[in-house]
């Protein structure tokens, strides 16, 4: 059965999802493999950031058949069982139709002469059917599914390490989509580029709840626990916004690699191997290892880059599902309503700067989130700012639009680095207070760099030089991203690019951001 629900409403939930699989079809469904593909890892290094697998890769052939059009039928959704998987893993998907029959098309995500996929196998036809009604656990309006396996694939090893979108197509014309990353976990890749699946699922509303609203719409009846055991309420299956960053990267032949934020929860200790941890768009909800993982790192020199707002924001914590490990995620938002308030005061899964055990987001970010809905024009208030080099931007120019949804800015009132730069400062009004979105900037003594462009509008203008645009584009904040993203894939940006603090030339008078 396909449940049906209204598209989530929030702020930021409208894109496409990410998928990376690949594989073979176990043991009664047949593969086809199109075209051959390049062995995963770095490659010989072009430059110090650049890889020639993926300037390779990126030369196939390429469709923009994994788009799904506005009025294809709806009658097909799913899920996987992880949210990533590695090289010779096993990947079981659960399919919903009314269909009698469908089968699966996996492509990869990346520039691919500007159409932004290649397909790269499609599965032989499996059985369609309705899936039994979700369960709703009533103690935290948890949402599960617990639906039979339709298909199993393995990934094999000649698979390229990547962001791939699982289209799902019915024989009654529908499709959707199912998020999936397969991970390089050897990868010693400059740039690690991590997909948001937790804030992904924080918003999901499939079956009526979320982390925000129950059915009626109300917070109250909100889920304190959320499962990755059902597909995504957004269109097509596919809550995701960045792609227009990974075919930014991908065209560029950067060094990279790519994981869930979800992995970096399971092994922190992997972003160590890589020098810069790149978060797209909506990085929000953050665990405990998260953050001392990110932070462990900046502390050895990986840069972090975070191009959008409202990073970190969100503190949760995992536990297993029948399907396996850290399945469910835990966030209850009013700190009394954690069972763990008072017994484990450090993992109660309340905002991160708030009670009992404050720890702000500005301790890792620079920035501290500042409030939404939002829009506005970017201001450049540092035009000589290494980020700015070789844009013809100049000073107090504006890139209209840019600001958008929400935003961050420097909060002294909470804990800042010393060495923190505002690259741009934009006037906006949120909910009738005044107050600026910013760019921030600052190294550490390990020299690493850590960048917050302070709105989630960002992602949205790398879509320069595709065949279909669908987002937008600006010149400038691809040169802007460009210029981030090759400085923090050569080494700990700090040696050639130190923050000096220049608070001092600025207002800085507000004490507390509105955080609405």
């Amino acid at each position: 059965m396909v449940v049906r629900t209204s598209t989530p409403t929030s702020r930021w939930f409208r894109g496409l999802v990410l998928i990376l699989s690949s594989g073979v079809l176990l043991p009664t469904i047949g593969v086809k493999i199109v075209g051959a593909t390049t062995p995963a890892g770095t490659g010989d290094l072009g430059s110090a950031s650049q890889a020639a697998w993926v300037m390779q890769e990126n030369q196939w052939p390429g469709t923009s058949a994994w788009r799904i059009a506005g009025d294809v039928p709806d009658t097909i959704e799913g899920y996987a069982n992880r949210v990533s998987v590695s090289v010779g893993g096993v990947v079981d998907l659960f399919v919903s139709t009314r269909a009698r029959r469908f089968h699966v098309e996996a492509y990869r995500m990346g520039y691919y002469q500007g159409l932004g996929g290649r397909l790269v196998w499609t599965s032989g036809n499996a059985r369609g059917r309705s899936q039994r009604r979700p369960d709703l656990d009533h103690r935290t309006n948890t949402i599960e599914c617990h639906w039979s396996r339709s298909l199993r694939l393995r990934v094999g090893p000649s698979w390229v390490q990547g962001v791939y979108l699982l289209k799902l197509v019915a024989s009654d014309g529908g499709a959707s989509y199912i998020p999936l990353t397969v991970r390089d976990d050897s990868s010693h890749a400059a740039l690690v580029v991590q997909t948001e699946v937790t804030t992904w699922q924080a918003y999901n509303k499939w079956g009526g709840y979320s982390l925000y609203e129950g059915p009626d719409g109300s917070f109250r009846r909100r889920s304190r626990m959320v499962s990755f055991d059902r597909p995504y309420a957004t269109p097509r299956g596919a809550p995701l916004h960045e792609l227009p960053m990974i075919f930014l990267v991908e065209r560029l032949g950067l060094d990279v690699t790519y994981w869930t934020d979800v992995d970096l929860h399971e092994r922190p200790g992997l972003l160590l191997h890589h020098r810069a941890l790149i978060s797209p768009n909506h990085d929000e909800y953050w665990s405990s290892s998260m953050r001392t993982g990110a932070l462990r790192a900046r502390d050895h020199g990986v840069n972090i880059a975070f191009f959008g707002a409202n990073a970190d924001y969100r503190h949760v914590r995992f536990t297993s599902s029948r399907l396996g490990r850290d399945r469910h995620m835990i966030c209850y938002k009013v700190a009394k309503e954690d069972p763990l308030y008072g017994v484990r005061d450090r993992e109660v899964t309340s905002n991160w700067r708030a009670e009992p055990v404050p720890r702000p987001e500005s301790v890792l970010n620079g920035g501290l989130y500042g409030c939404n809905p939002v829009h506005g024009s970017l201001v450049v208030t540092e035009p000589g700012a290494w980020i700015y080099r070789g844009t013809g931007i100049h000073d107090n120019e504006r890139i209209p639009d840019l600001v958008n949804l929400e935003y961050d800015r420097v909060a002294p009132a909470y804990p800042t680095p010393k060495t923190i730069q505002i690259l741009a400062r934009s006037p906006l009004t949120c909910h009738g207070h005044r107050d600026f979105a910013e760019i921030t900037y600052y190294t550490t003594s390990s020299d690493a760099g850590v960048i917050d462009v302070g709105t989630l509008g960002w992602t949205k203008f790398l879509a320069c030089g595709f065949v279909k645009r669908s987002i937008g584009c600006s010149v400038r904040v691809v040169g802007i991203t460009s210029n981030i993203l090759k400085a923090f894939a050569v080494g700990p940006a700090g040696q050639d690019h130190p923050s000096e603090s220049n608070l001092a030339r600025y207002d800085i008078h507000l004490k507390d951001p509105i955080a609405v």
